[in-house]
């Protein structure tokens, strides 16, 4: 078999075997075949599509292309949990302890925030002595004896993927819906969960602009589920503006705290009362999702969900002083007051915009080696149907950044919001659900 056959094949838009594609996966990972012969196939993908037989079997290549972790001697169905990212999104830490509150089991590997997007593993790491490494056999034994482990990915679990992604990354394919689809779901799959629901958001914040494009990865990623026969769910999650108020690492932290404590914002709240009742309705804890929801909220009003945890901060050496204490966490020198220039309604506000500026304070990283300011970010005061007075609070910048960065960020963070003499635009987005 030759690469250059199988280029041409799918060039000429024809249907790619297993035989093929495994021959491909494997010859990329083994150094066998060169990178401008992986880009030409990339991009005959991108230009051309597959089919959803071909993509999942690419999925399921690439997710054998490395060790794939086995947690079937786990008593209970394990569930995960995937979000393809976006500004102020902290719902894993909120959602994993309501869940396993009720006797879920989350088995979670989370990757770090690039560009405007925040990280589930840099927000953990703002915790002091937090460890997101962990072995095969520590992975195994926290999900069952704690039953919520989060790390970040294992270097030896698909790294097809790895290969992929950063040839994607400089060769312009990275918008191709098979390959971002087989991307997420081969690391999913391969990490041993037996029931994935998928938070596809689409907006200013997300990768996804058009609720379109975001039903279209949807739909891709539960067909490869059904190709594989796992229990694989989407919903459709808006990203026009950031979820809750807080973005930045420990600032959203601190906002997890107040959630699973039952103060937090009210969209981040019922997201994860939404998503946790499709979880554990997987997990065939409940068969009803009004009964899993009153669950849920039982368990965030009774403490349950919070002392979860902190158990789990605990187990993975985080220091849970922390969580008892938020005012423990590190504060920037520089908290600056952001105010309306004027009267009106909060129409809409350019997620893009904030989660940019909070990286140019330090929260985020342009680079894959960019240090993060932990304690640096945004907390927004005013959200899309509020009314504002000229002079009001609008957003808090937090930074260790000097003068003149500080100013450029205050200009970009009021420009963000489109304040307007009356409200012209639907508050309450559905969320949709793709099975």
């Amino acid at each position: 078999m030759l690469i250059e056959e199988i280029i041409e094949k799918k060039r000429d838009k024809k249907e790619l075997t297993r035989e093929e594609i495994s021959f491909f996966i494997k010859g990329y990972v083994n150094n066998e075949i060169p990178d401008y012969q992986a880009s030409a196939l990339l991009m005959a993908i991108y230009l051309n599509g597959m089919n959803k037989k071909e993509i999942g079997i690419l999925t399921d290549e690439m997710r054998v292309s490395g060790e794939v972790w086995d947690l079937s001697d786990i008593p209970g169905l394990k569930v995960d949990k995937h979000s393809t990212g976006g500004v102020g999104d902290k719902v894993s830490l909120v959602l994993g302890p309501m869940v396993c509150s009720c006797g879920a089991k989350l088995a979670k590997m989370s990757g770090r925030g690039l560009g405007h997007t925040g990280g589930t593993i840099d927000k953990l790491e703002s915790i002091p002595g937090f460890k997101t490494t962990q072995t095969y056999e520590q992975f195994k034994k926290q999900v069952k004896d704690v039953g919520m482990v989060i790390i970040g990915q294992d270097k030896n679990i698909d790294p097809a993927d790895k290969k992929l992604y950063a040839l994607r990354d400089v060769t312009a394919t990275v918008s191709s819906i098979p390959l971002i689809a087989s991307s997420i779901m081969s690391k999913k799959l391969a990490s041993g969960a037996d029931c994935i629901l998928l938070d596809v958001k689409y907006g200013s914040g997300a990768f996804m602009k058009t609720i379109e494009e975001a039903k279209n990865l949807a739909t891709t990623m539960v067909d490869i589920g059904k190709e594989l026969n796992k229990d694989v769910k989407a919903e459709i999650t808006d990203m026009d503006q950031p979820l809750g108020y807080a973005v930045g690492n420990n600032l959203e932290v601190k906002e997890v705290i107040d959630t699973l404590k039952g103060n937090g914002p009210k969209d981040l709240y019922e997201l994860c009362l939404y998503s946790g009742s499709i979880m554990l309705k997987q997990a065939k804890i409940f068969d009803d999702l009004d009964k899993a929801k009153e669950a849920l909220i039982e368990n965030i009003n009774n403490g349950k969900a919070f002392e979860k945890f902190k158990e789990f901060v605990a187990a993975q050496g985080g220091d849970v002083s922390y969580i008892e204490n938020p005012e423990k966490f590190d504060v920037c020198k520089n908290i600056v007051p952001v105010y309306s220039k004027e009267d009106g309604f909060v129409n809409r506000i350019d997620a893009l915009a904030i989660g940019k500026a909070s990286m140019r304070l330090g929260g985020g990283r342009e680079k894959l080696d960019d240090i993060i300011d932990m304690a640096a970010g945004i907390v927004l005061n005013k959200k899309i149907g509020d009314k504002v007075a000229k002079g009001e609070l609008l957003a808090t910048l937090y930074t260790n950044k000097n003068e003149e960065i500080i100013e450029e960020v205050h200009e970009e963070v009021l420009t963000a919001f489109y304040i307007k003499d009356k409200l012209e635009i639907e508050t309450d987005k559905p969320h949709i659900l793709i099975e």
